[in-house]
């Protein structure tokens, strides 16, 4: 057999592939091109031979200018904060006349194998993921149809060869309680979201370390965990401010959870600021019409989804993005929900 020319890497065909794995021709096209109908163990051990063999499916031309879509993945819809993604998505979208189709996992990390089967039949031009991952083989499938994948806010470490997009969760978390510990604050509660989560993490290890740079001991009877959704919110500050000594500010990890805090607060006669201060996170437009108005940490959500459809087109169109990892960053708006603790305001007065 003749050697193939330095240099090249000598590709085998579909059929030589199939004959070496015992299945046949057509079976290895399903698995390229992502068909669903090929049992597990099989589509396994067929993409298992791709790789070994370095086979990939020639990538197709991008879609002409206004014929594209693209599937925008969300773990959980119905917050303000989706909608502030959404809505930098639509424009990016919208600018580069692709269309958007708008899928929730029902507050799952991991898409079904019914998701990947509806996505390759349509298929889409690229995906975005919000707060979640596709397994190995999921990534499989959509490389095997040349489909890239760009995840928003990841909820965990992703492969290096997938791109994100993000914001600095751990910074934002430190500047929210460095805030706080200004204004003389020294028993800082902290409601965090899902443990589950890289962005939730993040802002309680800021949270964290903020205290212990001021020479604070971290205390775990005052963290809270919840699902950055009002009623975890309510429900935490209920528990929080209930305690023996309860603490003079609190750190949420969201604007929502927030508003639940705030909730607790009115019904346990505590005013804010004056009895407790508040920060959440976001600075979702409601912020600004709580009462009183939230001090919180803008978290540039449009700017995200925006930077996330430009990263997708460029891979879709076979460029590498300008950057694999993204984290933008995030900003302190100080309202009125903060305020000196009473103890400092009385001696300063």
């Amino acid at each position: 057999m003749t050697s193939p020319p330095s240099g090249r890497v000598d590709v085998p065909t579909i059929a030589a592939i199939a004959r070496e794995i015992g299945v046949s021709a057509p079976t290895v096209s399903k698995v390229l091109n992502g068909r669903p109908d090929v049992a597990a163990a099989t589509r396994s051990r067929v993409e298992e031979a791709l790789d070994r063999h370095q086979y990939r499916r020639r990538r197709t031309a991008p879609p002409a200018e206004g014929t594209g879509l693209l599937d925008l993945v969300f773990h959980r819809l119905g917050s303000t904060w989706s909608m502030e993604i959404i809505r930098g998505v639509e424009s990016a979208a919208a600018a580069a006349r692709t269309s958007v189709i708008l899928s929730e996992l029902g507050g799952g990390h991991r898409p079904p194998q019914t998701w990947l089967d509806a996505t390759l039949a349509r298929p889409p031009i690229g995906v975005l993921l919000v707060a979640s991952q596709l397994t190995t083989a999921q990534q499989r499938q959509l490389s095997s149809r040349a489909i890239p994948c760009v995840v928003i806010d990841t909820d965990g470490e992703p492969p290096a060869h997938v791109p994100t997009i993000g914001s600095d969760n751990w910074n934002g978390g430190l500047a929210a309680t460095r805030h706080l510990l200004d204004l003389g604050h020294r028993r800082i509660a902290a409601i965090a979201g899902p443990s589950d989560m890289l962005c939730s993490r993040a802002r309680l290890d800021g949270y964290r370390s903020a205290l212990e740079q001021a020479g604070l001991t971290y205390d775990p009877g005052l963290v809270r965990s919840g699902n950055f959704e009002v009623m975890s919110g309510y429900e935490a500050g209920c528990e929080l401010l209930d305690l023996p000594e309860r603490p003079t500010a609190v750190f949420a990890g969201s604007d929502m959870q927030s508003i639940g805090l705030l909730r607790a607060a009115h019904e346990r006669g505590l005013t804010v600021p004056d009895d407790l201060s508040i920060v959440g996170y976001d600075d979702l437009p409601v912020a600004e019409w709580t009462t009183p108005p939230l001090t919180t940490v803008r978290q540039p959500l449009m700017e995200m989804g925006a930077t996330a459809v430009g990263m997708l087109l460029d891979l879709a169109g076979g460029h590498d993005p300008f950057a694999r990892r993204v984290n933008l960053s995030t900003e302190l708006v100080v309202r009125s929900s903060t305020a000196p603790p009473a103890e400092v305001t009385s001696v300063l007065t």
